[in-house]
């Protein structure tokens, strides 16, 4: 394809196309085992009860709701998105007489949403992620790429489905100003969205070709400087990271860091944690009030481990709040420019304290520092029985996410979880 003669979107349609090799397909069953590790943990939640007590929501209707309340969501670097909870839901969602049941179907459907969410997601630059969450813009792409390739769509299709779904994309900050679940939303909305978007392709409605690049598109009323497009060989699931801790990504350098000093010996108060700005944009706040502040304070996240080790769920609820509240105060925060020179192809932090410094420059679940099988299945398990699945159950749903072959498996599980 001469990349002159076409729109970005209609590139991105062509590399959709690519066959997915079983060694992608085997990794995206550790990202499926994650989404649904996320999901059981936050069965309880307040959203989950909501959501519940909705006449009609399907069960992978509801489950797009829960996927990042525990803030363990996978992440891309770059891209600055959560692919996991949006992809997912729109590759098992799409059902019909003319959808097959096969898992492996949904599983490449899912490594194309990651593909054109992170495609996207990536070209955003600084200006949009200051007011725009990356995840809830790029997410209807991804959802509408991920249902695109289930419903079997051909390049047209395909093109239709993400420029309607670009045509709305949006997602604003503001909601982590306020105590809401506006970021459950995005990515039910985004779900929803590109799901709807890839039915009305398949029905002939036609979308924008141009709706990234165009004079009145995406980039020119939400980018200062965009990137270009990158259309990699590999496909970019693997680029995505696993998130160990149940706090915001950005806090994770400074777990990482701290557990490391700690090993040492030398992690002891007062404490200076230096790391790249958008860390301290996101999550600076000293006095956390609760659990989802908790999650996106960086001070926090240095005293539990001061104090308690390997953050679990727990140091995040409000008792743990109340009494961490001497272990914040002794932890300061900085920007460090060379780290904020790295970001985002690199998530690191410094800490320093009387005994010691640690630098680390990626932080553990990157790419560079993976967490392997056995670790993205500990994580699900403790997820799980957070959530209140009981052993036997947990085996079960690790079994079909790794070695299952029907989607109706998937959907049935999440139906007697939700």
């Amino acid at each position: 394809m001469n990349a002159a003669d076409h729109s970005l979107i209609e590139r991105l349609a062509q590399h959709l196309r690519r066959p997915v090799p079983k060694i992608v397909r085997t990794n995206a069953r550790l990202h499926l085992l994650d989404w649904l590790g996320c999901v059981a943990g936050a069965r309880s939640s307040e959203i989950a009860r909501i959501q519940s007590a909705m006449a009609g929501a399907g069960p992978v209707d509801r489950a797009a709701w829960l996927g990042n309340v525990l803030e363990m969501d996978d992440v891309h670097r770059t891209a600055i998105l959560h692919p996991g909870p949006v992809a997912w839901p729109a590759a098992l969602g799409i059902g019909g007489d003319a959808v097959d049941d096969g898992l492996e179907n949904a599983l490449d459907a899912a490594v194309r949403g990651y593909e054109a969410m992170i495609t996207i997601g990536a070209m955003f630059d600084g200006r949009h992620y200051a007011h725009w969450h990356n995840t809830a813009t790029a997410g209807g792409f991804g959802a509408a790429a991920a249902a695109a390739s289930r419903l079997g769509a051909d390049i047209g299709q395909t093109v239709a489905a993400l420029g309607l779904a670009g045509s709305v994309a949006g997602g604003l900050w503001q909601m982590r100003h306020e105590p809401v679940m506006a970021k459950q939303w995005h990515l039910a909305h985004a779900v929803a969205t590109g799901t709807a978007a890839a039915r009305y392709a398949m029905a002939g409605v036609t979308g924008p070709r141009y709706v990234l690049e165009g004079p009145q598109g995406l980039f020119a009323a939400t980018c200062a400087a965009p990137g270009e497009i990158v259309l990699a060989d590999a496909w970019r699931i693997g680029e995505v990271s696993f998130k160990p801790w149940g706090a915001c990504r950005h806090a994770h350098p400074a777990i990482d860091a701290a557990l490391l000093l700690k090993a040492e010996g030398g992690l002891s108060g007062p404490v200076t944690l230096a790391t790249y700005r958008d860390a301290l944009v996101f999550c600076d706040r000293p006095t956390p009030r609760t659990v989802q502040e908790a999650k996106f304070s960086i001070q926090h996240a240095v005293a539990i481990v001061m104090e308690r080790g390997i953050p679990r769920l727990q140091d995040f609820e409000p008792d743990a709040i109340a009494a961490l509240a001497d272990a914040r105060a002794a932890v300061s925060v900085i920007e460090a420019p060379d780290m904020t020179g790295a970001y985002p192809a690199h998530f690191g932090a410094r800490i320093t304290s009387a005994g010691g410094e640690v630098t680390l420059i990626d932080t553990l679940g990157d790419p560079e520092r993976p967490l392997d099988g056995a670790g993205v299945i500990a994580k699900a398990r403790e997820l799980m029985a957070w959530g209140g699945i009981d052993a036997g159950a947990i085996d079960e749903a690790i079994g079909i996410a790794l070695e299952g072959n029907r989607v109706s498996d998937i959907t049935d599980l999440l139906d007697r979880w939700l």
